[in-house]
This record gives C-alpha cells, sequence and structure tokens, in this order.
C-alpha cells in the first residue's frame, strides 16, 4: 500500500519533469531552423536568382552549397564559444548572426552582396546545428534522451518545409522582389528564437565546470525523473569534470587550467585513446554518410530533380516540393517516439537499407525518362517520385536524427562541445562537396547516374554503421566510454589526470 501511494507520488513528478525537459529541449532546437529554412528556400528561390541576375549553373551551385562551408566558421568557434559563456547564450548568439545574414541576403542587389550575406548566414548555421544538440543532450534525462536530441532534426525539416512553403507562397510576386522575400523573411525565426531562449536553463554539465553547483543541482532536480536520478547525475557531472565526490558547496571555485583548448585537441585529435579515437571516428563517419548519400542534392535540388523526371510547370514543381517537405517532417516525427524504443541501431540500419533501395530506383527512373527526351512516360514519372519521398522518408526515421543525436551523446565531457564540433564539420563539409557539385556532376554522368552514385556510398554506410556504432540507448553520457572500449582504469585515469588539472576551492555563497 505505502508503495503503491510512492508510486502515486513520484509519477507526477516524473511527467512535469520530463515536460519541463521537453520544453526546454524545444527552445534550443529552435535554432536548428534556420538551417532547414534556408535549406528549403534555396530550391526554389535559386530558380529566380539565377533568372534575375543572369547567374551560370556553376554559380548557382556554388551559391547554394557555399554556406555549407562557411558555417564550418560557426561550429569550430561555436564549441569554445559554448564553453565560455555558455551552451544558452551561444544559441541566441547564433540566431543574431543568422538575422543580420538573412537581411543582408534579402537587401542583396548584387551576386557579390548575395554571397556576403551567405557567409554571414553561414556562420550563424554552423553555431545553430552545433549547440542546439549539445544542449538537449546535456539537459535531457537519460530515459528521454534520444526523443529529446532527435528535436534538432525535427526543427530542421520544420525548417526546411517553411522553406518550400515560402517558395509557393512569393513566387508569384516580381523576379525582382520573389526571391529577396523569400531569403530576407528568414529574419523572422531567428528573432523570435533570440527572445524566447531566455526562458531556458543553462545545461547543468556546463554549470558544473563552471563551479556552479546549485545552479546545476536546481536544473537536475527539475529536469530528472526523481531526486535520486538528480543527485547520481550531479555525481556522474562532477566525476566527469574531475571535481573532487566530497567537495560539495553552493559554489566551487574551479581556478582556469592553461592551454584547455590545446589539451582538448590533444584528447581529442592528437594523441587520443583507443576508445576516445573510436568515438571520433564513429561520429565523424556517421556525419560524412549523412550528408554523402545524397540528401541535400534531393532537398535542395528537388525543382530540377522533378523537371528532370518530366515536371516542368513552376507550380506543379513547387507544389510537389512541398510534399517531399510534408513527408520529410511527418516521418522524422515518427521518428522521435522509435529513437527511445526501437533503439539507435535498428533504425539506422534500416533507414539506410530503405534509401539504398530508393536512390537505385529514384537512378532508374530518372535514366529511362533521360533516354526519351520529349516522350511522356507515365510510369517512370511516378517511379521517380514515388522514390524521391520513400527517400526522403527512410532518410527522415534514422540516419537524419541519428546524426545529432548518437554524436551528441558519445564524447566524454570534456571534449563533448570541440568533438561535436569536428563531427558537424564533417557533415558540413561533405554538405558543401555534394550541394556545389551535383549539377557539375549531373551533366557528367548523367542525373540518374548521380544517384546510382549515391546509393553506392550508402551501401558502404550501412557497412560501417553495422560493423563500427553500438547501441547506446538508456545509457547515461557518462557511461558511454564502455561501449566503445574504455575499461573502468582507463576512466579512472581520465577522472585522475582531471583531477591533476584542477586545483578546486569551495566557497559558500
Amino acid at each position: 500500500m505505502a508503495s503503491a501511494k510512492l508510486a502515486e507520488a513520484v509519477e507526477p513528478r516524473k511527467k512535469s519533469n520530463v515536460k519541463y525537459a521537453s520544453f526546454c529541449a524545444i527552445l534550443a532546437s529552435m535554432a536548428s531552423i534556420i538551417l532547414g529554412y534556408d535549406i528549403g528556400v534555396m530550391s526554389g528561390a535559386g530558380i529566380y536568382i539565377k533568372k534575375d541576375l543572369k547567374i551560370t549553373d556553376v554559380q548557382l551551385e556554388i551559391l547554394m552549397g557555399i554556406l555549407n562551408v562557411y558555417s564550418l566558421i560557426g561550429s569550430f568557434a561555436a564549441g569554445r564559444t559554448s564553453d565560455w559563456i555558455g551552451r544558452r547564450f551561444t544559441v541566441v548568439f547564433a540566431a543574431a548572426i543568422f538575422f543580420v545574414g538573412a537581411l543582408l541576403m534579402g537587401f542583396a542587389v548584387d551576386y557579390a552582396m548575395l554571397m556576403v550575406g551567405r557567409f554571414v548566414a553561414g556562420v550563424g548555421v554552423g553555431y545553430a546545428v552545433m549547440i542546439a544538440p549539445v544542449y538537449t543532450a546535456e539537459i535531457a534525462p537519460a530515459a528521454a534522451r534520444g526523443f529529446l536530441t532527435s528535436l534538432p532534426e525535427v526543427f530542421i525539416n520544420i525548417g526546411i518545409l517553411l522553406g518550400y512553403v515560402s517558395n509557393y507562397a512569393f513566387a508569384r510576386l516580381s523576379l525582382h522582389l520573389s526571391w529577396r522575400v523569400m531569403l530576407g523573411i528568414g529574419a523572422v525565426p531567428s528573432a523570435l528564437l533570440a527572445l524566447l531562449v531566455f526562458a531556458m536553463p543553462e545545461s547543468p554539465r556546463w554549470l558544473v565546470m563552471k563551479g556552479r553547483l546549485a545552479d546545476a543541482r536546481a536544473v537536475l532536480e527539475r529536469t530528472c525523473d526523481t531526486p535520486e536520478e538528480a543527485a547520481e547525475r550531479l555525481a556522474d557531472i562532477k566525476a566527469a569534470a574531475g571535481i573532487p565526490k566530497d567537495l560539495d558547496g553552493d559554489v566551487v571555485t574551479v581556478p582556469k587550467e592553461r592551454n584547455v583548448e590545446s589539451q582538448v585537441w590533444k584528447e581529442l585529435i592528437l594523441s587520443p585513446t583507443p576508445a576516445v579515437r573510436r568515438i571520433l571516428l564513429s561520429a565523424v563517419g556517421l556525419h560524412f554518410f549523412q550528408q554523402a548519400s545524397g540528401i541535400d542534392s534531393v532537398v535542395l535540388y528537388s525543382p530540377r530533380v522533378f523537371r528532370s523526371a518530366g515536371i516542368t510547370d513552376e507550380n506543379k514543381l513547387l507544389g510537389t516540393t512541398c510534399a517531399v517537405g510534408v513527408t520529410k517532417t511527418l516521418f522524422i516525427l515518427v521518428a522521435t517516439f522509435l529513437l527511445d524504443r526501437a533503439g539507435r541501431r535498428p533504425l539506422l540500419l534500416t533507414s539506410t537499407g530503405g534509401m539504398i533501395i530508393s536512390l537505385v530506383g529514384l537512378g532508374t527512373g530518372l535514366t529511362v525518362v533521360g533516354q526519351h527526351p520529349g516522350a511522356k512516360i507515365p510510369w517512370a514519372v511516378a517511379l521517380c517520385i514515388l522514390s524521391i519521398l520513400a527517400y526522403v522518408s527512410f532518410f527522415s526515421i534514422g540516419l537524419g536524427p541519428m546524426a545529432s543525436v548518437y554524436t551528441s551523446e558519445i564524447f566524454p565531457l570534456r571534449v563533448r562541445a570541440m568533438g561535436f564540433a569536428v563531427g558537424v564539420a564533417s557533415n558540413r563539409v561533405t554538405s558543401g562537396v555534394i550541394s556545389m557539385t551535383f549539377l557539375s556532376l549531373s551533366k557528367a554522368i548523367t542525373i540518374g547516374g548521380s544517384f546510382f552514385l549515391y546509393s553506392g556510398i550508402a551501401g558502404l554506410a550501412w557497412v560501417f554503421f553495422f560493423t563500427r556504432l553500438p547501441e547506446t540507448r538508456g545509457r547515461t553520457l557518462e557511461e558511454m566510454g564502455r561501449l566503445f572500449g574504455m575499461e573502468d582504469s582507463d576512466m579512472a585515469e581520465e577522472e585522475s589526470a582531471a583531477a591533476k588539472h584542477k586545483v578546486v576551492e569551495m566557497r559558500t555563497n
């Protein structure tokens, strides 16, 4: 009887805390909308930019993809910035940068000014795609972490859909205005994000790294399922940060280490342990294959792909593209509910397998249409449309959200922000290469041949995921080292090494 009453007392708290953690994760994940909106809106805006500014296909594909290269600056700077000013204010910083970039693009008078706007917006995107998953992983309880850390990918898809809708809504404006309004209106979500982010707390792990134990404890008590879990997570975070277990208080003084950044790079890149090396390879490989399998070619150039499939009317092109956005968004929502139920590996392997089949179907349909120019081949057109919808569906239930979910989980605390930044850098470089070469690649090996190539890369991805990525569902962030071969003795040595670099003195309020 007493246990039943206790369960009744605990259950409402659990629901309330999960709701609060979800609220915080949603606010942080909204930063990802700015990347999604740019991807979606450029797919249609590129049509009108090319007509208005009279640029070549090479200039267009550079314009489309260069933002991913520029975002490298933001993703690497975000790791250091978030460790300096905190995860929360880094989100605000990202929104402010993208706001300026969106306005520059909206008021661009020529190709050069448009490229400047792409540079500024790219830096903001780099900040956003790095910080949102890191913050969400650090705020989420282990039981709901898969669901909550998939939210950035959900908001990327919502942003893509909004970009597609913007294309369709403003396509009827004059040629001079249409693409400028499409790009400039992207400043609205970033301004809204900068205001809403003040409602979310700081990451408890960042607070512990700054010695603010009382603040960290307060956040954990509001986001964990039980007080016992909050205390256990606080102890784990303190150990990972090198703070002795017996050191407690509201505030502890943690003198700054010298050459902290160089030590992080040494642990992560220059002389990593075998376990950290495996973690880094897993993260970089996952991000690489996510983009190398051709998602940007489908999403960013979907009007061009549909035109190659035989759909020539611009309104129908943009309308069909909206259907891609709706499908992608619906299936990413499905994925958020499966991540903590089905696990990471089953979803990832099923997703990649489905993508391989879909890419083969798309390549086949486009090749058949390309071999019969001017002829109407309904079954081939239908195969292309169904293959694209199937491809984005399979991508969204696994490989899409998994890159951010998995990478945000597996790195040790001391290298987590920088490690995630390296993963994002791999993602953005690969995305930039894919998006800046698709039109040229299509001319060289045909558009159908391009998607056959992507299917081969997806096949390699499946083998990599099967052999290199262990299941992480239900594990705390502090337990991940063991999954990648880090022995308890190695973890103790790392904790001891961290403690040697920290001279910690307690100071109560």
